[in-house]
C-alpha cells in the first residue's frame, strides 16, 4: 500500500474544471516530481490533497485512510508537511524562532536548530533577523528548514527553486536531497533539472490530468516524454 495515493481526481475552482481526474501514488520512502507548465493544475494537486481545494470526485488516501472531507489542520496533524511556493514566513518572528515554531513538541529545540542551520549554514549567520527582512533565496531555505525540523512523514514541497538564483538553486537542491533520505516527498517543480536531480518517479501534469510518467533513472531532460513542457 502506498503512503499517498490520489485516485481520479476533479477539483475546481468556481465553475473552473482545474483537475480532471488526477491518479498518482506516493510509496513511502521515495521522492515523486510532479512536472508540467504553469497553470496545468500541479499547485491544486497539493492543495486537494491538504483539502484546501477540496476534491469534489475522486479520493485521496494517506496510509490507507480517505483525506477527503477532514479539516486541513487534521491532514497535517497525521503528518503531512507543506512548504507552500510563497514560503509563508512569520515576517516579524526572527529566523530562529520560526524555525522553533516547526519543532514538535517531544523534540529538543536547540537540536533542531543546529539541524536547521547545518543543512543552510548561511540561517546560522542570521538568525537574529526577522524573516521579514530576508532575500526570497534566504526565506525559501528558512521554509525548507521548517520542514527538515517538522514532525513530517509526508512533506509536500511547491515549486523550492522558484525565483531563485543559480547558486541559491544548488543550495536548495542539496538540501532536498538531505531531507529526502528522512522523509517522503511529493515535490512539484518546473525547474527540470531538479526536479530529475531529487526525484525517484515523475509525473507529468497537463490540462488537470497526468499524460506520463516513469522513473527517473537514466532520464534526461531531453527525454522526448518532456516535450510538452515548453510546448
Amino acid at each position: 500500500m502506498s503512503l499517498l495515493e490520489v485516485e481520479d481526481v476533479h477539483a475546481y475552482y468556481g465553475e473552473s474544471h482545474v483537475l480532471e481526474g488526477v491518479t498518482l501514488d506516493v510509496e513511502r520512502g521515495e521522492v515523486v516530481a510532479l512536472v508540467g507548465r504553469n497553470g496545468v493544475g500541479k499547485t491544486t494537486t497539493l492543495r486537494s490533497i491538504l483539502q484546501l481545494t477540496p476534491p469534489r470526485d475522486g479520493d485521496v488516501r494517506y496510509d490507507g485512510e480517505s483525506l477527503v472531507g477532514h479539516e486541513t489542520h487534521e491532514v497535517a496533524d497525521r503528518g503531512v508537511g507543506w512548504i507552500p511556493e510563497d514560503r509563508r514566513v512569520f515576517a516579524h518572528l526572527t529566523v530562529a524562532e520560526n524555525i522553533r515554531l516547526a519543532v514538535p513538541a517531544d523534540d529538543d529545540v536547540e537540536d533542531a536548530l543546529e539541524r536547521a542551520y547545518e543543512a543552510f549554514p548561511d540561517l546560522g549567520e542570521i538568525g537574529g533577523r526577522d524573516a521579514g527582512t530576508l532575500s526570497g533565496g534566504q526565506q525559501q531555505m528558512l521554509a525548507i528548514a521548517r520542514g527538515l525540523v517538522g514532525d513530517n512523514d509526508l512533506l509536500l514541497v511547491d515549486e523550492p527553486s522558484e525565483g531563485l538564483a543559480p547558486l541559491i538553486v544548488e543550495d536548495v537542491t542539496e538540501a532536498l536531497a538531505d531531507l529526502a533520505e528522512d522523509t517522503t516527498m511529493l515535490v512539484v517543480e518546473q525547474n527540470l533539472p531538479l526536479a530529475l536531480d531529487i526525484a525517484d518517479r515523475f509525473y507529468v501534469l497537463d490540462h488537470g490530468t497526468v499524460v506520463d510518467e516513469g522513473s527517473t533513472e537514466g532520464v534526461s531532460t531531453d527525454d522526448e516524454r518532456f516535450e510538452r513542457l515548453s510546448a
